[in-house]
C-alpha cells in the first residue's frame, strides 16, 4: 500500500511538472518538454498521453520550414494547454464594487466586467448573496457551466482572518459584510479563497519571473493606502492567521496624526495620498482620512507644485519619504529581504520623496544591513492585482487539481466569445 502511495505521489508530481513547464513556456514539443522538466522520454510519453486524453492539453504541428527536416520532413507536434480545460473566475473587491476577471485554462485573459455592489452602509450585510447572484448571471451569460469554475479567487483590501473567513477589517469594505469564502462557497458550489490585495501584487511578479522576484521579497503599494505584500522563503507570508506583513499600519511616530485605521502615527498617516494632501493644505491632524480623498488628478498638481519650488508642498513629500525608509530600515532590519519593490500611484512622486527615504534608511538601519537589500521602483500596472488573482489560481489548479487524474472529465466545447473591446492579455 505504502509503494502504491508513493508512486501515486510521484505522478502527480510528474503530471504537476509538466503542467506548469507548459504555462511557463508555452508551445513545446515533447523532446523540449522532457529537457524542461528533467523527465524521462518514456515518463513524458505516458503523462502527455494521458492529458491528452483527459482533454488537458492539446496538440498542434510545428511549422518547421525555417529549419532542416526531421526524420522524413514530418512535422514535430507541440502540446499547449487547453484553453478549454477550464476557466479562473476571479473577483476583485473595491469600495461598493467588485470586478469579475475571467481567465481559461492556457491563462489567458477573457474578459473583464465592473459591477456595483454595495461593500458600506445598511446594504452590505447582503454583499455575499449578491455577490452569489451577480456570478451566477455572469457566468449564465457567457454559458459557462459552474462545474468548469475549480476555484474563485477573492482579493480584498484590508486584513482576513484565515481562520473563519472573516473580514477583520479594511478601508473600504464594512465589516458587516461578514464571512465571504464559507458562505460564497456553499452559495456556488465552488471553493472560494479570499487574500489581501497586495499579497496577489506580490504572487503576480513572483508568477512572471519566479528568479527575479523569489526567495524573500516584498512589494509595497503606496497611493490611498499603504500596503505590503511579503515573500519569505519563496511562498507568501501571511502570519498566523492572516494579518501579516500590515506594513502601513506600524507606529512611525506615537500619537502623531489620525491613519485610517483608527490609530495615530501609523506609517499610512505619513504617506498615503490623503496623509500628503492633509499636511500640505494644513488640515487638523486628526481629520479624519475618509473625508480626505484626493484624486489623482489633485495628487499630480501637487507634484507639480513641488517640481516648481514650492517648499511646504516639497516638505510634505520629504516628511513621507522619511516615514516610510524609517519603516522600511525596521522591516529589512527583522526580515533582511533579498529584494523590496515600491509600486503604486504614489510612486509618480517618489523623486520627491527620495532624499527623506535615503535618510530614513541610513539613520535607522546598519549601512552594511541595507545594502543588502536592493530596492527597485516600479511603474504601477492597473492589472498587476488581477494577474495575481489569476495566477496564484491558475498554480493551484495545475498542482492541486489537475495533477491528479481524478478531476472531473473536460469536455470539449466551443469557447465563449471575446468582448468586443477586449484584448487577450497573457494573465
Amino acid at each position: 500500500m505504502q509503494s502504491k502511495a508513493d508512486t501515486e505521489l510521484v505522478r502527480r508530481q510528474n503530471r504537476g511538472l509538466v503542467l506548469e513547464a507548459l504555462r511557463r513556456v508555452g508551445m513545446m514539443a515533447r523532446v523540449e518538454l522532457g529537457r524542461t522538466t528533467g523527465l524521462s522520454p518514456a515518463t513524458i510519453s505516458a503523462i502527455t498521453g494521458d492529458l491528452l486524453a483527459e482533454n488537458l492539453i492539446v496538440t498542434a504541428a510545428i511549422d518547421d520550414k525555417a529549419e532542416k527536416p526531421l526524420g522524413r520532413g514530418r512535422p514535430r507536434v507541440a502540446l499547449s494547454l487547453n484553453p478549454e480545460a477550464g476557466y479562473v473566475l476571479g473577483v476583485k473587491i473595491s469600495l461598493n464594487s467588485v470586478t469579475l476577471i475571467l481567465s481559461d485554462y492556457s491563462g489567458h485573459l477573457v474578459d473583464r466586467t465592473r459591477l456595483p455592489i454595495p461593500t458600506m452602509g445598511p446594504d452590505a450585510p447582503q454583499f455575499v448573496p449578491r455577490l452569489a447572484a451577480a456570478i451566477r448571471d455572469y457566468l449564465r451569460q457567457r454559458d459557462i457551466p459552474l462545474g468548469q469554475v475549480p476555484e474563485i479567487p477573492i482579493a480584498i483590501p484590508g486584513v482576513v482572518d484565515r481562520t473563519t473567513g472573516r473580514l477583520v477589517w479594511s478601508p473600504t469594505v464594512s465589516v458587516d459584510v461578514g464571512a465571504v469564502p464559507g458562505p460564497l462557497s456553499e452559495a456556488l458550489g465552488v471553493p472560494v479563497s479570499m487574500t489581501n490585495d497586495v499579497d496577489m501584487m506580490a504572487q503576480a511578479l513572483n508568477s512572471r519571473d519566479p528568479v527575479h522576484y523569489g526567495g524573500t521579497f516584498a512589494v509595497i503599494f503606496i497611493a490611498y493606502g499603504i500596503g505590503m505584500g511579503l515573500y519569505v522563503n519563496g511562498r507568501l507570508f501571511s502570519g498566523a492567521f492572516g494579518s501579516g506583513a500590515e506594513f502601513g499600519h506600524t507606529n512611525h511616530v506615537p500619537g502623531g496624526p489620525l491613519c485610517r485605521c483608527g490609530r495615530r502615527g501609523c506609517v499610512e498617516a505619513y504617506v498615503a495620498d490623503y496623509a500628503i494632501y492633509r499636511s500640505i493644505e494644513r488640515l487638523p491632524p486628526d481629520e479624519p482620512p475618509a473625508d480626505i480623498d484626493p484624486d489623482a488628478e489633485t495628487m499630480a498638481k501637487l507634484e507639480a507644485r513641488a517640481r516648481a519650488g514650492d517648499d511646504r508642498v516639497r516638505t510634505a513629500y520629504h516628511q513621507a519619504g522619511l516615514a516610510l525608509g524609517y519603516g522600511l530600515s525596521r522591516m529589512m532590519g527583522l526580515i533582511n529581504p533579498g529584494r523590496v519593490v515600491l509600486t503604486g500611484r504614489g510612486i509618480a512622486a517618489f523623486d520627491l520623496m527620495q532624499q527623506g527615504f535615503n535618510t530614513g534608511i541610513e539613520e535607522g538601519l546598519v549601512t552594511e544591513i541595507a545594502n543588502m537589500t536592493e530596492i527597485e521602483v516600479l511603474s504601477p500596472e492597473d492589472d498587476l492585482v488581477d494577474v495575481g488573482i489569476l495566477a496564484g489560481a491558475l498554480q493551484r489548479l495545475d498542482r492541486e487539481v489537475f495533477a491528479s487524474s481524478d478531476h472531473e472529465p473536460v469536455p470539449a466545447r466551443k469557447r465563449p466569445p471575446l468582448p468586443a473591446a477586449g484584448v487577450p492579455a497573457k494573465a
